[in-house]
């Protein structure tokens, strides 16, 4: 994991996501999940491009599986975007580079 990427579990979920007051793409994941794997070095270049402008978090959903019932995590890899503490965009799968910063970019834009 990069630097820049930070691993959240319940108790600073929402400090770290609810309370931030910049974009928020939150990864969940676990360490089992194949798809999870592959995508982890395209989280880890977004955190690190986006590190001034979002916060990129990992929730593995093994660790804190309250936070992945809350939000009605039914497979993974799955990638909820969070602006001003409410979800407003959800990706599943392993998707590309592209398409989680063209989100990430409309919601840095407002």
């Amino acid at each position: 994991m990069s630097d820049f990427t930070k691993d959240v579990n319940e108790d600073d979920f929402d400090s770290m996501v609810i309370n931030s007051d910049k974009p928020v793409l939150v990864d969940f994941w676990a360490e089992w999940c194949g798809p999870c794997k592959m995508l982890t070095p395209t989280i880890d270049a977004i955190s690190e491009e986006y590190n001034d402008k979002s916060v990129i978090v990992k929730v593995n959903v093994d660790e804190a599986p309250a936070i992945a019932t809350k939000y009605g995590i039914r497979s993974i890899p799955s990638l909820l975007f969070f602006n001003n503490g409410e979800v407003v965009e959800q990706k599943v799968g392993a998707v590309s580079k592209d398409e989680l910063t063209a989100v990430l970019d409309k919601l840095i834009e407002g």
